[in-house]
């Protein structure tokens, strides 16, 4: 019996705990755009797909609006953008050569 009740649960995944079914699926999409899900968010994802689409990328993305999960990146201004894993913009709506740029230092970097 313990002294004050419950035990802690073990974290299994990264947001913490805080994620659903559905952020869970996401969980591996490679490329993923943190935003609240507003006009800007939105151009930022397609201009996301404009680019993966050129480049000849079969990539999912996955869109993330739980604040949670964009603040455990360490954003605080959205729209962003993470490319495995890695937060490499925030804060403003990329233009489609700007996504690719991003995309091909990310992957060249590996």
């Amino acid at each position: 019996m313990g002294l004050f009740g419950k035990k802690k649960k073990e974290q299994t995944c990264s947001c913490g705990g805080a994620c659903t079914a559905l952020n869970a699926e996401n969980a591996d999409a490679a490329v993923k755009v943190l935003g609240s899900g507003c006009a800007k968010c939105n151009e930022l994802e397609q201009a996301t797909r404009e680019a993966l689409a050129e480049l000849g990328m079969d990539t999912t993305i996955a869109h993330v609006t739980d604040f949670a999960q964009i603040a455990a990146y360490g954003v605080m201004t959205t729209p962003a953008l993470v490319v495995d894993g890695k937060v490499v913009s925030h804060g403003k709506v990329l233009s489609k050569d700007q996504v690719k740029a991003l995309i091909e230092q990310a992957r060249g970097a590996k």
